[in-house]
């Protein structure tokens, strides 16, 4: 495992995804010294290819981070492979994260980009096949799957959603309603316009022949074929390191519904906590490979704009001559003698 050149650094970034691997590109091409520490634990590691991702359109999840991680280091970043456990700021108002292994090091700020974690629902299968053909997202998968028989597991009210989203990738949808509530009636009139099919019962396994998708069993065990499966995980935010620092994850609603949580900032990551930036799915449960990115720079420009306020607020402050009670006794008496102040 590699070793920290130094405990101290300008800024931590936490988390080696797409987020923070921009970020630490960012603030080591501005001359800061940041350290990445990562966890080697990527959201979309069961995914073969990124899509959306302009002029890296189809590279594999793998192979973007190592360009990336080959970047940070050329403009003399440092990452370490190793797991933050605890964070918490000090009285000098720096930060200590400590990891896994006891080491602690210092810096001026953070950038958290420990990204979320998918909760899926409780069907056999369905962790095994993550990201190869069960999905959730059409604009990272829908093209790899056009025209195929797709199903919708539904789970919760925004199943109907879903199924008329990945509508616009295939004809043959199937909609298993499974444990969410019977669809309204202009729900039902809308999928029946759009020729998706919907049928009740719970979904028990999943059938796979040759390691592809082929079914979906229904209890009774009926098999209906289908060569995708959509699902909607729950979207928790990695967020257990932040509590030592008071940021606690709250509720991520989308169309009036609870879909995970997330840690709340500003438009360029800062939380409420000062010093503290986040960016990524950790914030956004919603953001592509892409928007993660860019959200990494917007943080660490931010960053950097904070640490630059605070070293000229220092230099100001250095350049100033030093106090002298002299001086202060000839104020005083200059006031008191002045007519306009009445005295």
């Amino acid at each position: 495992m590699t070793a920290a050149k130094q405990q101290h650094y300008d800024v931590l970034v936490i988390g080696g995804g797409a987020a923070g691997l921009s970020g630490a590109l960012t603030l080591a091409r501005a001359r800061r010294t940041v350290l990445v520490i990562d966890a080697g634990q990527p959201r979309n590691a069961p995914a073969t290819h990124v899509h959306t991702y302009l002029a890296r359109e189809g590279t594999p999840p793998a192979e973007l981070l190592a360009t990336g991680r080959a970047e940070v280091t050329g403009y003399g970043g440092e990452i370490i492979h190793d797991t933050a456990v605890s964070a918490e700021r000090l009285n000098t108002g720096q930060f200590r994260v400590t990891l896994h292994d006891g080491t602690a090091i210092t810096a001026h700020r953070l950038l958290v980009t420990t990204g979320l974690t998918d909760e899926l629902p409780p069907v056999p299968g369905l962790t095994e096949r993550w990201g190869r053909d069960v999905l959730h997202c059409p604009y990272c998968h829908g093209w790899e799957v056009r025209d195929q028989a797709i199903g919708i597991l539904a789970t919760g009210p925004l199943a109907v959603h879903q199924a008329l989203l990945w509508r616009q990738w295939t004809s043959q949808v199937t909609m298993f309603r499974h444990t969410s509530p019977q669809p309204a009636h202009e729900e039902r009139e809308q999928l029946a316009a759009r020729d998706i099919t919907v049928l009740d019962g719970e979904v028990t396994a999943l059938e796979v022949t040759d390691d592809r998708l082929t079914g979906i069993r229904l209890a009774g065990d009926r098999v209906i074929p289908c060569q995708a499966l959509v699902v909607a995980p729950q979207f928790t935010a990695r967020a257990g390191l932040l509590t030592g620092l008071g940021l606690k994850a709250i509720d991520h609603e989308l169309n009036g519904h609870v879909i995970g949580s997330h840690i709340a900032a500003d438009p360029s990551g800062a939380t409420d906590v000062p010093g503290v930036w986040v960016a990524g799915n950790v914030t956004n449960l919603t953001e592509q490979v892409i928007g993660a990115a860019a959200a990494g720079v917007r943080a660490a420009a931010a960053i950097n704009a904070d640490l630059i306020a605070e070293q000229t607020r220092r230099a100001v402050a250095a350049r100033r001559p030093p106090f002298s009670a002299e001086l202060e006794r000839e104020n005083c008496e200059r006031v008191v003698g002045d007519p306009r102040h009445g005295l």
